[in-house]
């Protein structure tokens, strides 16, 4: 009995202490989030690849499927020129060393000198890993072009 009673008010006072904790990952997150859309709006491939291990995946709106390096690739395309690249509506649940992002997004710029604006969905798959966060996986889908 004094064994569930220690139990119990040690977890009373733990729970602030672990909320505590999983509010200052998900600032870390939505940190880095952010940081990953201002790179890719300067077209800094470098920045964006460290938050990506070796082994991201990435799933385009359109269905394709391309590594780190395709990914990486792709952002250094100079025809490519954002103009805007913001997240809306963002949540973080955190889970023992991951998390899981979700949100809308806005872009919008000129793609080989045409102007587009898309907004969509996305999920953003993070892991904590030799004390960082970085995202293993990401997945969008257009809503409007």
């Amino acid at each position: 009995m004094r064994f569930l009673f220690k139990a119990a008010v040690i977890a009373l006072f733990m729970s602030p202490l672990v909320r505590a904790a999983d509010q200052a990952d998900e600032s870390k997150i939505m940190a880095l989030e952010n940081a990953w859309n201002q790179a890719q709006l300067q077209h800094d491939s470098a920045a964006v690849g460290n938050l990506l291990p070796d082994t991201f995946i990435y799933t385009d709106y359109d269905g394709t499927v391309t590594t780190k390096a395709q990914f990486l690739a792709d952002l250094k395309d100079p025809a490519y020129q954002a103009s805007l690249i913001a997240n809306e509506n963002v949540r973080v649940f955190t889970y023992h060393g991951a998390a899981v992002v979700v949100g809308t997004y806005h872009t919008k710029g000129k793609y080989k000198g045409r102007p587009f604006e898309h907004r969509g969905r996305f999920t953003d798959t993070w892991v904590f890993d030799n004390n960082l966060w970085r995202c293993v996986a990401s997945h969008t889908t257009l809503i409007r072009k």
